[in-house]
Parts: C-alpha cells; sequence; structure tokens
C-alpha cells in the first residue's frame, strides 16, 4: 500500500487542537500522523451518510476523509465524543 499524504485542515489546527488539553494533542497528532501508513486502522468506521471516517483516540474522535485518487487523507474535524458529530 502507498504512503498516504496527510493533510489537515486550518480549522482543526486554529480551532479545535488548541481547545484540547496537551496531553491528549500529542496522542491525537501521533494518531493523525499514523494515517499515512494505514488510512483504514482497525476501529475505523465510515459515518453513515458522509464520505468521511472516523477514528478514536480516548474521549476525543478524528473525522477524516481519504481521497484514493490522489493518495491524500484529509483530516477534517477533532473533537470530544459527545460535541464531534453535531452541526
Amino acid at each position: 500500500m502507498a504512503s498516504y499524504k496527510v493533510e489537515v485542515s486550518k480549522s482543526v489546527r486554529k480551532k479545535d487542537l488548541p481547545s484540547i488539553p496537551k496531553v491528549d494533542v500529542i496522542k491525537i497528532v501521533k494518531r493523525i500522523e499514523s494515517l499515512a501508513n494505514n488510512p483504514f486502522p482497525e476501529g475505523a468506521i465510515r459515518l453513515k451518510g458522509r464520505e468521511e471516517w472516523r477514528i478514536r483516540q480516548g474521549d476525543y474522535r478524528i473525522l477524516y476523509v481519504v481521497e484514493h485518487e490522489i493518495v491524500t487523507v484529509f483530516v477534517v474535524k477533532v473533537g470530544h465524543r459527545r460535541e464531534i458529530y453535531r452541526k
């Protein structure tokens, strides 16, 4: 399997990650980086009615979209499990 490029949206970098405790951010960033080698790790679930996938990291969820044609993973949202699915 080819190594994927991982891109994190501006809103994740500017809004989502700064609001999360530093200890959890370190774990989340490692989990995001691991998507380059395997965009569908164990426990990844595709969200119903959406193009997005989600993985868990503790009490936080990482939502992302995989574009196979351009071999890229786009991280679109990171947040606490009780708030992540609200629009």
